[in-house]
């Protein structure tokens, strides 16, 4: 398909005009002249004439090229290559082939209308040892990247750290040791150099720190795939909010002045179960504390006492020096929202957690619960407990099961209610003065989503992983008209 939005595939959801009733296979009938109609005026929901809307994906989830131009091994190599570690023994040794296809997916970005784009760097196609020598045709390859963005006139917004750790950092202990934060710091201060040399102007240091550290060191299921136990994970929890405060500094003194440097963190969104003032205050209490050892101790430089009390001995050892890099203020802050967790007021300690039972509805993946107002209220309480100026929706969206029809479309209206609401949330959100400034759904195609393999989809655009044709699907022309539009559509 030379076209991300064909002719005909335009025509076919063209709704309630003359074009789409004379379009074979139409959504809906024509509407007859003669009938009597009913005219509606729908709430614009309009977001601001600012507003940045755009995709995101991470490196070894859609480059592939896993062995090429002098990429070292990282290690989701290492663990997707066990046998049976992730369903079909499905890795990202391919994934999307955006390596090599850049330019076309580039293309389709373009023909969306956003003006963003959201990518990582690969840290091991960068630095192959993790440390020391850099590996010239890995930085080459994300500069013409940047350069094909730049031409098409979508502004980068460049991840720093999505999990992709070298090997050979972890054959040293990995975020269990503390130099890998200082590491981290010495490679962010490389490629954020020359990625500002090629134009880029918005970084983000690392990318969901609960989920790399607990997936990865706690439960296991992501790589390195270890079962630590609490006292060493709240050490590597000190160590890798240590890595987004080196790595902070580090970019800022490779950076020019006007370029803005934050991170995307997937905070735990407490949501008050009732909107009323005392699961509201319960709410915001939760947010603060189911957070107390990732954002909230970036936003605060500090860990919260009922943090360290529950803890007790087995809390992290760190300094001032290092609390103060870690709680160094940032340009903005980038949330990951997908699903709330539903708080009501404790005595004990101010909030309590409510279970979501077996029949709380949810998407293909069993975490993603729905729940549209975690939207609303996760940028709200980032402003209000601690003043940020500058919010980022960098991720949002959802898996479904997605398959071809019989015309060879993807009709994935589950996505695009997902998608609807939680935007109708964001957009209130913002009319309530949360300073919100722009949107990544996640993602632009479907792509390796680590543990799930290619089991899972969250693309607008379907993936054929065979032949890596890509189809838009249903939700792609439905972000396309929000994004031209400006509002919920």
């Amino acid at each position: 398909m030379s076209s991300l939005f064909s002719r005909r595939q335009l025509g076919r959801f063209a709704l309630g005009t003359a074009a789409a009733a004379a379009v074979p296979g139409k959504l809906l009938p024509a509407v007859q002249a003669a009938s009597p109609q009913t005219h509606f005026a729908p709430s614009s929901q309009q977001f601001p004439s600012e507003f940045l809307w755009g995709t995101a994906t991470a490196s070894y989830q859609v480059e592939g090229a896993w062995n090429v131009d002098g990429r070292g091994v990282s290690i989701w190599d290492t663990f997707s290559h066990k046998p049976g570690q992730i369903p079909n023994n499905d890795n990202g040794d391919i994934a999307d082939d955006e390596f090599h296809r850049y330019k076309s997916d580039i293309a389709m970005l373009r023909e969306l209308g956003v003006k963003a784009y959201r990518f990582s760097v690969s840290w091991p196609r960068v630095m192959p040892n993790g440390t020391g020598a850099v590996n010239q045709k890995g930085l080459d390859y994300y500069k013409r990247l940047v350069a094909a963005l730049h031409e098409a006139g979508i502004e980068p917004y460049c991840t720093l750290y999505h999990w992709d750790l070298p090997q050979v950092l972890q054959d040293k202990g990995g975020w269990q040791n503390r130099d890998t934060a200082e590491h981290l710091a010495a490679y962010a201060a490389v490629t954020s150099r020359a990625m500002a040399d090629a134009g880029v102007h918005r970084f983000m240091t690392v990318n969901e720190l609960r989920t790399f550290t607990e997936n990865g060191y706690k439960t296991g299921t992501h790589a390195p795939g270890l079962k630590l136990d609490r006292k060493a994970m709240a050490q590597l929890n000190h160590y890798a909010v240590l890595g987004h405060g080196l790595s902070l500094a580090a970019v800022r003194a490779n950076v020019p002045h006007d370029a803005l440097v934050g991170l995307a963190d997937n905070p735990n969104a407490a949501t008050p179960v009732i909107n009323d003032a005392e699961h509201i205050e319960a709410a915001r209490i939760g947010f603060r504390e189911e957070n107390a050892q990732y954002l909230t101790a970036i936003m605060e430089g500090r860990y919260t006492d009922l943090y360290l009390r529950k803890l007790g001995a087995d809390a992290p050892h760190f300094t001032d020096a290092e609390m103060k890099a870690i709680g160094a203020p940032v340009d903005f802050v980038g949330l990951n929202i997908y699903q709330p967790t539903y708080v009501t007021p404790d005595a004990a300690s101010g909030y309590k957690v409510i279970p979501q039972g077996p029949t709380f509805p949810r998407m293909l993946s069993p975490w993603l619960t729905i729940g549209p107002e975690c939207l609303y209220w996760a940028p709200t309480f980032t402003a209000q407990i601690w003043g940020v100026k500058s919010i980022y929706i960098t991720e949002n969206g959802a898996s479904a099961e997605d398959r071809l029809d019989a015309s060879g479309q993807v009709m994935d209206v589950d996505r695009v209610m997902y998608i609807r609401n939680y935007l109708s949330q964001l957009q209130r959100a913002i009319a309530d003065g949360a300073p919100v400034r722009g949107y990544f759904v996640w993602s632009l195609m479907d792509n390796y989503e680590w543990n799930d393999g290619y089991s899972k989809r969250f693309g607008l655009v379907y993936v054929d992983f065979a032949t890596q044709k890509r189809i838009p699907k249903l939700s792609a022309r439905f972000y396309r008209s929000v994004v031209k539009e400006n509002r919920v559509i």
